[in-house]
C-alpha cells in the first residue's frame, strides 16, 4: 500500500493506493490521525488507487470517520472501484461514510 497527503483548501486529501488490508490496514489508520489538527478535522480519502480492502482496513476508515467526527469534522471517500465499493455495500459502511464520485466532489462537499 502507498498514502499520500496533500491539502485542498482547508481539506486534507489522504490518496490510497493497492491493498489495504491486516498488514496495512495500521499505516492508513495512523495516517488519518496523524493530519487531525485545530478544531476541525475535514478529510477525504481518495480511493482512486485501492484495488481492495479487507475487514481490517474497514476498521481502519471506521476509527478515521470517529476520530474526524470527534475533532469536528468529517471523513469522506471518493472514487471508491467496484470491489471496493462492494465490500462497503455488505457490510453497511455505506450507511456510515460519504462516498463521492470523485475528489474533487467529495472536498466541495464540505463547502456550506
Amino acid at each position: 500500500m502507498e498514502l499520500s497527503v496533500s491539502q485542498c483548501g482547508d481539506v486534507c486529501v489522504v490518496g490510497v493506493r493497492g491493498s489495504v488490508d491486516g498488514s496495512t490496514a495500521a499505516q492508513l489508520q495512523d495516517t488519518v490521525a496523524g493530519q487531525l489538527t485545530g478544531s476541525a478535522a475535514r478529510m477525504v480519502v481518495d480511493c482512486t488507487g485501492l484495488e481492495y480492502t479487507s475487514s481490517a482496513g474497514l476498521r481502519a476508515l471506521l476509527a478515521g470517520v470517529k476520530e474526524c467526527r470527534r475533532h469536528g469534522g468529517d471523513l469522506r471517500l471518493a472514487a471508491v472501484s467496484g470491489g471496493v465499493r462492494r465490500v462497503l455495500d455488505l457490510s453497511g459502511f455505506t450507511g456510515i461514510l460519504r462516498i463521492y464520485p470523485d475528489v474533487d466532489s467529495a472536498v466541495s462537499s464540505y463547502a456550506g
